[in-house]
């Protein structure tokens, strides 16, 4: 059974959500059952996801029996949603029930989820297809990353051992579970056979500490923005006794900050753990055991268990030599099997077979550890979340019908537009389609945009 959850002990609280439901390993299983008796064929389905018991039995019960879900948002937009589905042609949705229209018909019901039929034909799957995830974060696009069983299974044993996680493990996921960072966790730790935590509130809000206090967590993962803010909140001086494992991914953490969060795991007796990954790599990839954190401040570590890292040059030669910035590559069973951009794609195969071209330029110590310098291709990981630059200028494109490009960090993006005209409003909307702080976004105006004799915006002038 996925993820072994068949081998725990039944009576073993899995699930436990801030909204006071929670679940059993035994309970799990039986919803499983339940699940596959309304739907009795493998399909696709979309599952419309907060972090709270009945999502995540709604994916479980997908995965259990071989039906393929694709893991959404449930604040996603509509129009977004619409298209999704006029694309994929999905058989089912598991949505929350408070979002079932009256005119929906309703298969099956639990955890205050319904499974609702779409009355759509699903299109062919390949055999070995397991999960579908989105490629940008909250941008809607129908580009998805095609996940295989082996993936997934991989990826919970690997973490589950570099972390050395058990059963007596109660982590905090407040990471969406629709995002592969905060997927990784929920999935190693019910291979673990743990307690899993799960809230939508974030570390700003009061009652998620409260939340954290009451249920005892003993880790806490997160993106760069957060420890930003945990730092700000003086988490140093928090009395946070259960807590004993920190861990950080989703971007590059700022080099004092990361320092000063290893001073303090190691003043504390606590684990300060880096990690990377990409929602192609079935999330991490590398990490940095926490005994180097503070020698290796700034590295993303080795690779994890079971998997392989090398650089290669412009031409694909594998370099050797320390210290020379190449392309990381990544070799391991948690390479997922390539995208999906039409529901014809999921009948596609292995097109990766394990190795994944990651698209960072990194470097290599003469200690074997890796160094992420800059990006290859045109995404940020803005908060956490990786966004596309190209699809946020299409959409700003088409909804403001003006001129503009978008170059930017892990901090901010820029927005350069021909207008001098509605910049709050450009920030107010691409804010609200990504669903990210507007803070991150900046409109800036040029009389014209810098572009080669082809017409092709240069990007290095804006940057």
């Amino acid at each position: 059974m996925f993820l072994e959850i068949d081998k725990k002990d039944k009576n073993s609280i899995a699930l436990i959500d801030s909204g006071d439901d929670c679940a059993t390993y035994g309970e799990i299983i039986d919803f499983g059952a339940s699940f596959y008796n309304c739907i009795k064929k493998r399909t696709l389905i979309f599952v419309l996801c907060s972090n709270c018991v009945g999502a995540v039995m709604g994916y479980l019960g997908s995965m259990m029996n071989r039906i393929v879900p694709l893991m959404l948002s449930d604040s996603m937009d509509s129009k977004q949603m619409e298209n999704l589905i006029h694309i994929y042609r999905p058989e089912y949705i598991w949505k929350p029930e408070n979002m079932v229209g009256d005119k929906e018909k309703v298969a099956f019901s639990g955890r205050s989820y319904a499974l609702v039929s779409t009355g759509l034909s699903s299109y062919p799957l390949y055999e070995e297809l397991s999960l579908l995830l989105t490629t940008s974060g909250s941008t809607g696009s129908p580009k998805l990353v095609r996940h295989s069983y082996e993936n997934l299974e991989a990826q919970a044993r690997n973490i589950s051992e570099f972390f050395e996680l058990d059963h007596k493990e109660r982590p905090m996921v407040d990471l969406p579970i629709n995002y592969t960072y905060g997927l990784s966790v929920l999935n190693s730790h019910l291979y673990s056979g743990a307690t899993i935590l799960l809230t939508s509130r974030n570390v700003l809000d009061l009652n998620y500490w409260a939340f954290l206090k009451k249920e005892n967590a003993t880790s806490f993962t997160n993106v760069p923005y957060s420890y930003e803010i945990l730092k700000k909140l003086h988490v140093f001086q928090m009395e946070l006794p259960s807590l004993k494992t920190f861990s950080q991914g989703g971007g590059k953490l700022n080099e004092e900050l990361h320092k000063e969060f290893a001073e303090y795991a190691l003043r504390t007796g606590r684990r300060f753990i880096v990690t990377y990954g990409q929602t192609e790599g079935s999330a991490r990839m590398a990490y940095l055991p926490a005994e180097y954190a503070i020698k290796k401040c700034g590295s993303i570590g080795k690779a994890i268990p079971n998997g392989h890292l090398f650089l290669v040059d412009e031409d694909g030669k594998e370099i050797d030599e320390p210290n020379v910035v190449g392309e990381m590559v990544y070799q391991g069973p948690n390479v997922t099997l390539g995208y999906a951009k039409t529901g014809e794609d999921l009948i596609l195969g292995d097109e990766r077979h394990g190795i994944l071209y990651t698209g960072d330029m990194v470097k290599r110590d003469e200690e074997g550890f890796y160094y992420i310098v800059g990006r290859k291709k045109r995404f940020l990981k803005l908060c956490g979340y990786r966004i596309s630059l190209d699809e946020c200028e299409d959409m700003i494109k088409a909804a403001f019908h003006i001129e503009c490009a978008c170059v930017g960090n892990d901090e901010y993006m820029n927005i350069y537009v021909t207008t001098m005209q509605d910049h709050d409003g450009i920030r107010k909307y691409i804010s609200a389609k990504t669903k990210m702080n507007s803070n991150v976004f900046r409109v800036l105006y040029l009389e014209r945009l810098p572009r080669n004799e082809a017409g092709k915006i240069l990007y290095s002038k804006l940057q």
